[in-house]
């Protein structure tokens, strides 16, 4: 995933913990156009410490 894709993914993240990684894919698709499956939210997710 690019820095801009990660930057993004904490913005959404931080607004609402409550978010499914399906869910966040799609928000990352609607704002910046980023076509991110939901494994790699998950896995991306959990490399920045979120765990859920």
């Amino acid at each position: 995933m690019t820095e801009r894709g990660q930057r993004m993914l904490k913005c959404i993240v931080h607004r609402s913990h409550q978010l499914s990684a399906e869910s966040i894919s799609k928000d990352l698709h609607a704002l910046c156009g980023l076509q991110i499956s939901t494994t790699t939210v998950h896995t991306e997710l959990h490399g920045m410490g979120f765990h859920g």
